[in-house]
Order: structure tokens, then C-alpha cells, then sequence
């Protein structure tokens, strides 16, 4: 029994150095690249909330209302993500004369991090209405995963500042206001959670073994995304804004409206919603549930995980493409 008891103390003590280790390591990376040192493809638009980094691609018109014009496309990323995985999309769009915009949800990214470390549903939905004010469009919101949450919150907010919304593998979390949920207990700590996404999202060597968690697809998590994925990782105090950002994955909201099968149900936004049939972060039947309370068109795309826009792009640009035809005026 004291070998068994030596054992697991000895063990225990290997993963705190090891956690210590690594912790060590993130800011010694994030030390490495001064906040100013944005992407040159983007650039920060002043909102009533703080800085909002975008990347645009297509044409340079702002969103027209006539008939014959298409509205602007604005993009949103899910957790541990940021605008740049959208690059392919916004490509593919922009050849099909949309233009379009992709924003890093704070703390993600290049945008401001929030003293006060609010990365709720609905502070994040507040944000996406002042870049939408800001940047003086009426777009047709494009959100992914933990994206949608924020996407929904706010044209459940205010729905006459959207043209229409898209929907892919939405993170809604339907009935998340009923649950009785907080967070693991050794999460409650904020050094426990530094320790712990520094030992895993903000760790370079664990991203691809990451990502393809949440692939069905894995070999399409090729080096380039994962280093892509890692790059604004470099940035300082991206550990501890993550370890703030954490709780808001973890524990679903009580105040969202987004939460409610009655909202959804009553949302008169022109949708559409597009899912991979092996998604196993947010499984399909998510997304039926979406579909029969909003009749929202659902399109399934066939042997593809969580993440479309990586797994088969081709397949997913398409059906964005065939979205944006009935949605569009």
C-alpha cells in the first residue's frame, strides 16, 4: 500500500511539473510578438466595445439594399479560432461577387481582450451589433459552431440589423438555461485553468491532436492549418484571456435568448443551416431541432465532422453558395 500510495504521489507531482513546464512555456512564446504586430491581410475597426479585427475580401461596396445587389457576408469563427479559417471561404465568395468580412470574437485573435473578462453570449452579441454599426453594414451573419451562439443572440437582439443568417454546426446549447451546470471543480481556479489551456490550446504541440477531435475527415488538419490555427497564440497574454474566455464554453448561459426553443421559434430572420452528418461536437440531430422550429432549410453534408469549411470545402462552399441564392433578395 505505501509503494501504491508513493506511486500516485510521485505521478501527481510529475503532472503539476509537467503542467508547471508548460504553463512556463506559453509565456515564454507569448512574450515573443509585441500586440501592434497585426496580420497585414486585416486591420482594427474602433467599436463602442473596443477594437475588432477584420479581414475583407471581395468587392469594396458597402451592403445595398436594391434588388440586384448582394449584401455583405460577415463571418464568425468558433472556439479557439479566428478569422483566418475562413480565408478559402471568403475567397470562394468573393469570386461569386460577395463581399465579405471575418472578425476575431474577443478574446480570439487580434481583438481587444475585455479587462473585466465579460465573454458572455450576450456581451459577445452586443459586440456583433457594434461592429455591424461600426462598419455601417446589414449583413448576412455566416457563424460557425461556438460562433452561432453570439450570431443568434444577436439577431435575437435586434433582428432588423441582419439581411439573414447561416447557420453551420451551430454550438446553441437549446435548454442550456435550464441546466443546473458550473464549471469542473478544479476549473474554478483561474491558475488551474491557465495551467490547463496552456497545456493544450495555447500549446503548438498538442493543436493538431486537437483539431482532429473534431474532424471526421482527420487528414484534411494539414500542417498549415495547424500552424495557422497556432499563430495568434504568440500573442502576449493569450493564456490567461483564454483561461477568462473559458467558463462562458463550459457553462451554459442563463440570461441568452438564444438558449430558448420559444425564440428560435418565433425568429422570423431569413436562415439556413448547413451540418456535416458525422458531427459528433454538435451532432446532427442539433440541427434537425433548429430546422423544425424555424423551418429553416437544413443542408447535410455527407462524411464530414464539425469544422465544413476544413473537411470538405468544396462541398461546403457549395451549399453556402446555394444558402445565400434562396436568402438573397
Amino acid at each position: 500500500m505505501r509503494y501504491v500510495f508513493g506511486l500516485v504521489v510521485v505521478l501527481c507531482f510529475a503532472a503539476m511539473l509537467l503542467l508547471l513546464g508548460l504553463r512556463l512555456s506559453a509565456m515564454i512564446r507569448e512574450a515573443g510578438l509585441l500586440p501592434e504586430h497585426l496580420p497585414k491581410e486585416g486591420r482594427l475597426v474602433e467599436t463602442e466595445f473596443g477594437a475588432i479585427y477584420v479581414e475583407e475580401l471581395g468587392p469594396a461596396t458597402g451592403s445595398d439594399p436594391r434588388p440586384d445587389k448582394r449584401p455583405v457576408l460577415v463571418f464568425l469563427h468558433g472556439s479557439v479560432g479566428w478569422s483566418r479559417l475562413w480565408r478559402p471561404t471568403q475567397m470562394a465568395m468573393a469570386a461569386k461577387g460577395y463581399r465579405s468580412i471575418a472578425f476575431d470574437m474577443p478574446p480570439m485573435g487580434w481583438s481587444f481582450r475585455d479587462p473585466k473578462a465579460d465573454y458572455s453570449r450576450k456581451t459577445q452579441a452586443l459586440r456583433v451589433l457594434a461592429l455591424t454599426k461600426a462598419l455601417g453594414i446589414r449583413p448576412i451573419l455566416v457563424a460557425h459552431s461556438f460562433g452561432a451562439g453570439p450570431a443568434a443572440e444577436a439577431a435575437m437582439l435586434d433582428p432588423d440589423a441582419f439581411a439573414g443568417m447561416i447557420v453551420v454546426s451551430g454550438a446553441i446549447g437549446l435548454d442550456g438555461h435550464l441546466e443546473d451546470k458550473g464549471l469542473p471543480w478544479p476549473l474554478e481556479n483561474v491558475t488551474m485553468r491557465e495551467l490547463a489551456i496552456s497545456a493544450t490550446v495555447t500549446n503548438p504541440r498538442a493543436m493538431g491532436w486537437l483539431l482532429r477531435q473534431f474532424l471526421y475527415r482527420t487528414e484534411t488538419a494539414t500542417d498549415e492549418i495547424i500552424a495557422m490555427l497556432n499563430r495568434p497564440g504568440k500573442r502576449p497574454g493569450t493564456t490567461a484571456a483564454y483561461a477568462d474566455w473559458l467558463p462562458s464554453l463550459l457553462v451554459p448561459p442563463k440570461d441568452a435568448l438564444s438558449t430558448r426553443p420559444e425564440s428560435w421559434a418565433a425568429l422570423t430572420l431569413p436562415m439556413a443551416l448547413i451540418w456535416g452528418d458525422k458531427d459528433t461536437a454538435t451532432p446532427l440531430d442539433q440541427g434537425q431541432r433548429l430546422a423544425d422550429l424555424t423551418g429553416a432549410p437544413l443542408s447535410i453534408l455527407k462524411d464530414v465532422g464539425h469544422i465544413p469549411q476544413i473537411e470538405a470545402p468544396t462541398e461546403f462552399q457549395a451549399a453556402l453558395i446555394a444558402a445565400l441564392s434562396n436568402l438573397s433578395p
